[in-house]
């Protein structure tokens, strides 16, 4: 157990450095890059209560986002859905009200908010990788980039994972842009071997991003052209007004088929959150 301490330490620490207001400018403290053993580490414990990067609230908007999926994992089984009592509205989970529209018809969508930017969101996501694994057939992993944090470039970010979706390689990149930004810190916009954010003009521009990309087969000129198209800039908003309507105010949140929304901290932990997901589509399947 003790040798497991500092391991799981260097997990928590990660999702506590995304807790702060937005637009305060204050640089914080580096936020060390969640490994495997890390994040493995974490889904046996409660996520801690400041587990996310807050947004600033805003009104909500019905407009819906265009979203990416990674590559389709092999369906789970479905579960029956059985209220046992354990998962609570208003505790574990929140109703979106109104309900918003999803882009995947036929499909029960699961979504994770998220920023390529965000310390939690690094932690997190390989128990994201585990809940789209463990989505049955009638599901289906979404993801939906946030922007809310420019004073750490995150509208970068969204840019880069839009311009990555239109472009069809979403599927292959997706985890390694986290690994850019907080393993070999190519894309950071944090002081990886020191603190805080790095000055502004050391921040990663959208060519350093299409050279991360040319490494994937996209053509650099391409890709910054994407990235500055209309299209794009269109989606952005579409992908800002749904997080608001979601009603979602921090990084990293999970919305099941634009009802339901939930962070790891109200579902307890990171396991948790992979059983709460998984009740959520059976209840959303069930039609209860």
């Amino acid at each position: 157990m003790l040798k497991r301490l500092p391991i799981l330490c260097a997990a928590l620490f990660a999702l506590a450095a995304c807790s702060h207001d937005n637009g305060s400018g204050t640089a914080q403290p580096t936020a060390p890059a969640a490994t495997t053993s890390a994040a493995a580490a974490a889904t046996s414990s409660p996520a801690p209560a400041a587990a996310t990067t807050t947004a600033p609230a805003a009104a909500a908007s019905t407009t819906p986002a265009a979203s990416g999926t990674t590559a389709p994992a092999p369906a789970a089984p479905a579960t029956p859905f059985v209220d046992t009592g354990k998962w609570v509205e208003g505790k574990n989970y929140f109703l979106i009200d109104p309900a918003q529209p999803t882009s995947h018809p036929g499909k029960i969508e699961v979504t994770e908010v998220f920023s390529y930017g965000c310390p939690a969101c690094n932690a997190f996501h390989e128990t994201v990788d585990e809940i789209a694994r463990s989505l049955p057939a009638n599901a289906v992993m979404n993801y939906l980039p946030a922007s809310f944090r420019p004073d750490e470039n995150w509208p970068l970010y969204q840019r880069a994972f839009l311009a990555a979706q239109a472009l069809g390689v979403v599927d292959k990149t997706h985890d390694a842009m986290y690994d850019a930004v907080w393993k070999s810190g190519e894309l950071s916009t944090y002081n990886l071997k020191g603190s805080g954010l790095k000055p502004k003009e050391a921040w990663p521009t959208i060519d350093d991003v299409a050279k991360f990309y040319a490494k994937y087969g996209v053509d650099p000129k391409e890709f910054v052209g994407i990235a500055n198209s209309f299209t794009v800039n269109t989606r952005m908003k579409r992908a800002d007004d749904l997080m608001k309507a979601y009603g979602v105010d921090s990084t990293p949140s999970m919305v099941i088929n634009g009802k339901y929304r939930f962070t790891a901290s109200s579902a307890g932990g990171y396991a948790q959150s992979i059983e709460l997901t998984q009740w959520l589509v059976a209840k959303e399947a069930a039609g209860k």
